[in-house]
């Protein structure tokens, strides 16, 4: 039976993974058993994706990213170079924690900048974006702009990728015509949600 999907000859695929038609998985990666990951994925050099992750469909992994168990990604998100995910909030080489890894769920969407590192148990919203560096440490709302150490929000960012600005409780995106508006929890939400 064919492969529906393409590994480069460097990379490792163990049994007992679901991989979606379409995918590219690139050099020196490794996929650990149990991931189920999407359609049309990209998975760069040097990536690891360890036991029980879940990727959506039309995920972009860039080069040397980690995922680690617990961590789902829903249909489109992107991991910029170098981002990395924890599971654990204490580690030590010494103790075993298995039973307490955390899960980190990204939502649709999501933009992760290069070398950002997302600290595990929190949920990044629906096309969030977290910029290049930053540490998120806590939950991050839908179409957020984050950045910093720790991560905060900046602004708000459209579902098409331009920065929107509210005034009165409204946001226009000027690039796509979407329109925003902020809820009674002061949450960003697009007008036809």
């Amino acid at each position: 039976m064919d492969k529906t999907y393409f590994v480069h000859e460097s990379s490792y695929v163990d049994e007992g993974c679901e991989i979606g038609e379409g995918t590219k998985i690139w050099h020196f990666s490794h996929i650990m058993t149990g991931c189920r990951i999407g359609r049309r994925c990209n998975i760069g050099q040097n990536v690891v994706i360890l036991p029980g992750v879940e990727l959506g469909d039309g995920c972009k992994v860039q080069n040397n990213v980690s995922i680690y168990t617990g961590v789902i990604c829903e249909d489109d998100v992107f991991l910029g170079p170098s981002c990395v995910f924890t599971n654990v909030i204490n580690p030590r080489a010494f103790i075993e924690r298995k039973s307490e890894y955390q899960r980190t769920v990204v939502q649709k969407g999501t933009s992760i900048g290069a070398n950002a590192t997302i600290v595990c148990g929190h949920n990044i919203g629906r096309y969030a974006f977290v910029g290049a560096g930053s540490v998120v440490t806590k939950d991050v709302p839908d179409y957020a702009v984050v950045y910093g150490v720790p991560a905060e929000v900046q602004g708000y960012i459209c579902q098409c990728g331009e920065r929107i600005a509210f005034s009165k409780g409204r946001a226009d995106c000027c690039a796509c015509g979407r329109i925003y508006r902020m809820d009674e929890q002061r949450n960003c939400v697009r007008r036809s949600d």
